[in-house]
């Protein structure tokens, strides 16, 4: 089982991917951490905004969580263009219904669009060749 001490599987693809990361702060409390949490397990999450997620393009999203701060992976193919994909995400049935239910939990403006709350993050490392 996957833990943060043993680590997470990643899912291999047959070709070339690139990843973009974010990240977005949470409200400082627990309860509203916990159901947060719970809003994005398997059993809780809603089919039609994963099925959303991967009809722009997304071959996979992971977001991380320590204390109020949350951190995405997201892995593309690398033709992906990030700023029309979250333009049409923002579009489809369900997805404003969704973010307007995730911003009572999020440091950020309310009517605030995903690509809105969620910052794109800089990388300043990686083992170098």
């Amino acid at each position: 089982m996957d833990t943060p001490s043993t680590g997470y599987t990643t899912r291999k693809f047959d070709f070339p991917t690139k990843r973009y990361c974010q990240t977005l702060d949470l409200k400082d409390d627990p309860e509203l951490i916990a159901l947060y949490k719970k809003y994005h397990s398997e059993e809780e999450s809603w089919p039609e905004i994963r099925k959303g997620i991967r009809s722009i393009g997304i071959l996979e999203m992971e977001i991380y969580l320590i204390h109020t701060r949350l951190f995405m992976i997201v892995e593309t193919a690398l033709d992906f263009d990030w700023d029309s994909a979250f333009k049409k995400l923002a579009e489809l049935p369900r997805q404003a219904e969704w973010e307007e239910r995730m911003s009572v939990f999020q440091v950020a403006e309310g009517n605030a669009s995903s690509s809105e709350k969620w910052r794109l993050m800089e990388r300043i490392f990686r083992l170098y060749d």
